[in-house]
């Protein structure tokens, strides 16, 4: 029996929040990525951690936040811990990965090519091990070519929101490609979930794992918390907000000028 799938339980309330969610995440994380190359190499590789860890925190709250809007008429849901965790980590590293790709070879097109397409599937596969702790009487089930489409959403957005951050040019520039990167991860976990049917085993005993209130709302406070703390960094960075070069990228040689903040290109 098919199970009746709902992703708006709450109406427009979760997508709202998960997206605002999503864009938090790649706001500060993609100004934090523009942050690291204005700086020396030695500051590079903190501002690139604190990006990735912002924007896979970001995508990950987004995630399940829209998750709990989720549900099938016939069958509570509950989730597995451990793969539950695991998605945060996958997002965070595979998001690292790509960032740090851009962050020392530049926006060349191979660099935002590989990046991206690292970065992308480290949504996409947070998004599908996500699911994968979803634990309910029944079998999911996904049309191919629409998760082919999610997939492919993933990897373009990525692609572009690291061309964009390469750019460095000022926060309003950042602001913009961080709705658009909202909107386009948004985009792929609802694109991803339409792929999705239920086939329902029958009534029996409630399935092993916690429910959505027992788990993703306490879970969500530590990325929640972190992306507050990110904020605050990003905040009391006295140039991030213009754009403007650290002191420290400039040489200490006798009359040498200032050091181009691409010293990659």
């Amino acid at each position: 029996m098919q199970g009746t799938v709902d992703g708006f339980s709450y109406g427009v309330v979760t997508p709202v929040v998960a997206y605002v969610m999503a864009c938090l995440g790649g706001a500060l994380g993609l100004r934090c990525t523009t942050r690291s190359l204005l700086v020396a190499h030695s500051w590079r590789p903190g501002w690139l951690a604190l990006g990735s860890a912002a924007i896979g925190s970001g995508i990950w709250t987004m995630h399940f936040v829209a998750m709990m809007g989720f549900t099938v008429k016939e069958a509570p849901i509950h989730y597995d811990k451990a793969l539950t965790f695991a998605s945060l980590a996958v997002a965070i590293v595979m998001v690292g990965i790509g960032i740090f790709i851009v962050g020392y070879r530049g926006a060349t097109g191979t660099a935002l090519f590989t990046g991206g397409t690292i970065t992308g599937l480290g949504v996409a596969s947070m998004h599908y091990l996500g699911m994968a702790g979803m634990r309910l009487r029944g079998t999911l089930e996904y049309n191919t070519l629409t998760v082919a489409a999610s997939v492919a959403i993933a990897m373009a957005a990525a692609t572009a929101a690291l061309w964009a951050a390469a750019q460095v040019r000022g926060f309003l520039w950042s602001l913009g490609a961080s709705l658009v990167m909202g909107l386009a991860v948004s985009g792929m976990h609802y694109t991803g979930m339409a792929a999705l049917s239920v086939h329902l085993h029958g009534s029996g005993a409630a399935p092993p794992g916690d429910s959505p209130a027992e788990i993703l709302a306490p879970m969500m406070i530590g990325p929640l918390a972190f992306l507050l703390l990110a904020g605050v960094i990003v905040m009391f960075d006295p140039l991030i907000l213009m754009g403007g070069r650290h002191p420290d990228t400039r040489s200490t040689a006798k009359g040498a000028g200032p050091r181009r903040p691409y010293p990659f290109l």
